[in-house]
């Protein structure tokens, strides 16, 4: 079927194109928010802009991300494109070196915050163009991981818990979004929990600031801090639902609890069987496992009770969920023995089930795919740079793209009339898409650049799915109206 066989390459003479014509819309998106006018106001590293302000430094990696940029070095090849230049409207960017240099003034922690508080101060904007439904409840996750390097010479790392050397950023987002936060770089043999208290804090003060009627904090046993649920409970509107470890006295108490304490916990189904349910395939993986007399542990059933815990740092108790497993060891066809396994959540939360924490506890593991897509995706925990803030100033300024992946789904207008809940229903796939796919659908859009009087014109070349989607936001963001 493929057919072809005398190609030939040619230079065109007058046809001015980029592979990359949705960076134009995301562009008008940074300036309808006020993005670039913050970052200016709120980072102070130039003495002198000449050429570069320093918002022309951080959206230049940024957008190096949205346009398939891997490392600092892929800014070379988007300087001496003359079309992309022409897109944005710049007589010149930053080099690799220049923008390194400029992620190598950020010395400080201090430096660093301004930029995120900068990037935060926008964000308020975008949420005060939701709905009210929107501010129901915000859900803030916080998590570390292990951000690598084969580097020998940056200022900083250290060894993990699991002998690899590099960093060990914080994580907290927005699970309502899908959003960062703030990011907060770290040496790699630092505990997880390092800094969460303060940053959470700092969480809660903008999810207030935004207007958001309650707060959930949520986070496994490494952010149980025991010093701060007081606090948090104390505050009105914060209720959180941490992970407690399963110590030996917890499990002597799961353990005394009666019989009639126990509820059994039903799972819903992963999905909703829309035609008829067809027959499961056969498990290769548990067939072989069986076959080669591995140790197999089995599910059985699950139960979940709850007691009154309080702390040691704390001077009131809490809801103790417990949630009990029931697992039957096998070896082949044989069942060894039976056994228990318990894990504990701890909250504040007084009007929930049982099965209700624990389901919301559970949701929390989402966070993992989010840092997936920060460290692989966008590639913002790579460390090209060699010392901690530098490298720190990167993972903020990269995973900036990410962020205007899920502010393009925010401001996405929905019309009214019969194509709202299609609207309604791009924007909630643009906020949880992936960030490769978001590249491939918005933003690797093969366009012709052209300038006529005082308009700067993308003129599309090929057709996509999400043409609408990108014309609808054009003309939403194009206005000079701020948020």
């Amino acid at each position: 079927m493929f057919a072809a066989r005398n190609i030939r390459y040619e230079m065109a003479d007058r046809e001015r194109a980029i592979s990359h014509g949705g960076i134009g819309a995301v562009h008008l998106l940074a300036r309808k928010v006020g993005l670039i006018d913050a970052i200016d106001s709120g980072v102070h590293l130039l003495k002198v802009h000449l050429p570069y302000h320093e918002s022309d430094h951080v959206l230049n990696i940024a957008y190096n991300v949205l346009c398939d940029g891997e490392c600092l070095q892929d800014l070379e090849t988007l300087r001496n494109d003359e079309v992309y230049l022409d897109a944005l409207g710049a007589s010149r960017i930053p080099d690799p070196t220049t923008a390194g240099d400029f992620c190598r003034r950020f010395g400080n922690d201090q430096q660093v915050l301004g930029l995120m508080e900068a990037i935060n101060r926008v964000r308020l904007n975008v949420w005060k163009e939701q709905p009210a439904e929107f501010f129901d409840r915000a859900v803030i996750d916080a998590d570390g991981s292990i951000a690598p390097t084969f580097g020998e010479c940056k200022d900083g790392m250290n060894i993990s818990y699991d002998g690899q050397w590099g960093y060990h950023p914080l994580v907290i987002s927005l699970a309502n979004t899908k959003e960062p936060l703030y990011l907060v770089n770290r040496p790699g043999n630092r505990p997880s929990h390092e800094q969460a208290d303060e940053y959470l804090d700092k969480a809660i003060g903008l999810c207030r600031q935004a207007g958001f009627r309650s707060i959930l904090l949520r986070g496994d046993t490494d952010f149980m801090q025991s010093w701060k649920l007081d606090e948090w409970d104390r505050a009105g509107d914060v209720t959180f639902v941490f992970g407690a470890d399963a110590r030996k006295p917890m499990i002597s108490r799961a353990e005394a609890l009666p019989k009639t304490a126990w509820r059994r916990l039903e799972r819903e189904a992963k999905y909703e069987v829309k035609t008829q349910p067809r027959a499961r395939p056969d498990n290769v993986k548990e067939q072989i496992v069986r076959d080669k007399q591995f140790k197999n542990l089995v599910l059985k059933w699950e139960d979940v009770a709850e007691f009154e815990h309080q702390p040691h740092l704390c001077r009131q108790s809490y809801r103790m969920i417990v949630l009990r497993k029931k697992i039957s060891v096998e070896k082949g066809q044989n069942k060894l023995f039976e056994e228990y396994a318990y894990f504990f959540y701890i909250t504040n939360d007084r009007t929930s089930t049982p099965q209700e924490i624990v389901f919301l506890a559970n949701h929390r593991a989402d966070q993992e795919n989010l840092i997936e897509q920060l460290k692989n995706g966008v590639g913002s925990m790579r460390n090209p740079l060699d010392n901690l803030h530098s490298n720190w100033a990167y993972m903020v300024m990269a995973s900036l793209a990410w962020t205007l992946k899920a502010w393009w789904g925010l401001m996405l207008p929905a019309e009214k009339g019969r194509w709202r809940e299609r609207h309604e229903q791009e924007r909630r796939r643009i906020v949880k898409m992936e960030f490769k796919q978001f590249v491939t659908n918005l933003i690797r859009l093969p366009c012709q650049i052209l300038r006529s009087g005082r308009r700067l014109i993308y003129r599309l070349l090929s057709y996509n799915p999400w043409q609408g989607a990108l014309l609808r936001g054009v003309v939403a963001w194009r206005t000079r109206t701020q948020c």
